[in-house]
């Protein structure tokens, strides 16, 4: 159980591209407090942990509610995963990302950081795969404490998200962040093949 825990955190904390997370929190939250970021920060977590936890959970019947099958998803999340991974490879940002700084919020803690920049579409499709891949309860409950602890991991990585900049610069965040990009390529390629094998076996 520790190994599938280690597994599926480490997988989350990629998913979550939290060097890509840490560059839009810095744009984001340009000009406020720390106390300001500190909120926004918490409050973005919390938001995706609830939105993961939930989706974590209902991956199974909502395959046999919608009436496909998990190894078909596993493709077509995976083809969405890797667009994702090409994009911040490409350029440093998640495609359906673009433009999300300039807009202008009154609390961007839940639109855009939690959702789409932490939890984005690609990151939904995996996260519903994952908890359905996980055949007991017990494992999912590992998987669901993998998944928090990554959260927990970009949550601390917020909060000393100023300190990150000093260290490695707006291009060391971005050589990370492609760096990240090249994990989740390799992350969406075997869950489509995963997918593939499935269906021809």
């Amino acid at each position: 159980m520790f190994n599938l825990y280690i597994s599926i955190a480490i997988k989350f904390l990629f998913l979550f591209a939290p060097f890509f997370v840490v560059s839009m929190f810095l744009v984001l939250t340009h000009g406020e407090s720390q106390a300001a970021k500190r909120h926004i920060a918490i409050r973005a977590t919390l938001v995706a942990g609830g939105i993961g936890t939930v989706l974590f959970f209902v991956g199974t019947p909502l395959f046999e509610l919608i009436g496909i099958t998990l190894d078909s998803f596993r493709i077509g999340s995976g083809a969405l995963l890797f667009l994702t991974a090409v994009s911040l490879v490409n350029h440093g940002t998640r495609s359906h990302a673009k433009g999300l700084p300039n807009e202008e919020r009154d609390d961007v803690s839940v639109v855009p950081l939690a959702i789409p920049i932490i939890v984005g579409p690609a990151t939904i499709g995996t996260i519903l795969v994952l908890g359905a891949e996980l055949p007991s309860m017990t494992e999912s409950l590992v998987g669901l404490l993998g998944m928090v602890t990554a959260l927990f991991a970009v949550a601390g990585m917020l909060f000393i998200s100023g300190s990150i900049e000093k260290l490695l610069g707006r291009t060391g965040l971005n050589i990370l962040s492609k760096l990240s990009g090249l994990i989740l390529a390799a992350m969406a390629a075997e869950i489509i093949f995963t997918g593939i094998d499935n269906f021809l076996n």
